[in-house]
């Protein structure tokens, strides 16, 4: 499942989530569930973020950086926002992590 973290941390957002909302749908026929605007990066980040950028070794340097979970929650990898989303090595990745059995 792909989940968006919209993040003012880059200075390029609208002002209400659901401004953010709609013109991610309208430009981009998002259809994955977005969250409310989120810090992504230094003292500011949120606990999840943190988290993230811990594991990695790598916090969000700029709108759209990607984190990979495995089923069992863990980190896989991350992608920077010059991935694109299609790129043949995330998707390859995805499809990977959508192969492994699901952990009980």
């Amino acid at each position: 499942m792909v989940l968006g973290f919209p993040s003012n941390d880059f200075a390029q957002e609208k002002s209400s989530n659901k401004e953010i909302a709609d013109f991610c749908e309208n430009t981009f026929g998002v259809k994955f569930p977005m969250f409310a605007k989120t810090a992504v990066r230094g003292a500011d980040a949120s606990p999840l973020y943190k988290q993230l950028a811990q594991l990695s070794g790598t916090a969000p340097k700029w709108n759209f950086h990607k984190y990979l979970l495995g089923r069992d929650g863990r980190l896989v990898d991350n992608y920077s926002s010059m991935t694109a989303p299609d790129s043949k090595s995330l998707v390859r990745a995805i499809e990977q992590q959508l192969a492994m059995a699901t952990p009980r």
